[in-house]
């Protein structure tokens, strides 16, 4: 069965990020922007640990009304947002996909290409 990964990335100002890839390829976390390599190796450890805790998803609206949803550390601090979603059953699919694939220790370092 096809699993999800991370796909760890550098930007073009030199900072890192990293995405969170259902099995069917979709983006469905993303992370901010990282000043290092290791910062966002910690993100992605983070969202390794707290993906599968329910209570650590939080769902928001964004300004065209929009329903979206973040993903917290134990500390409150975002670790990722998900794409928006025109609907609550659809906002609750992507959270059940994050609960389900952002345990995964497979990490896709694209950094080098940048």
């Amino acid at each position: 069965m096809a699993t999800g990964h991370f796909d760890l990335k550098k930007a073009k100002n030199g900072q890192f990020y990293f995405h969170l890839i259902a099995a069917n390829g979709d983006v469905i976390l993303s992370s901010e922007m990282y000043t290092t390599k290791a910062a966002a190796n910690k993100g992605i450890h983070s969202v390794q640990v707290n993906s599968p805790d329910k209570s650590r998803h939080e769902v928001r609206k964004n300004k065209s009304g929009k329903t979206y949803f973040v993903l917290k550390a134990r500390n409150h601090q975002i670790i990722g947002i998900s794409e928006s979603y025109g609907n609550e059953n659809a906002v609750k699919q992507g959270m059940q996909s994050v609960m389900k694939v952002g345990s995964t220790e497979k990490v896709r370092d694209l950094t080098k290409d940048n």
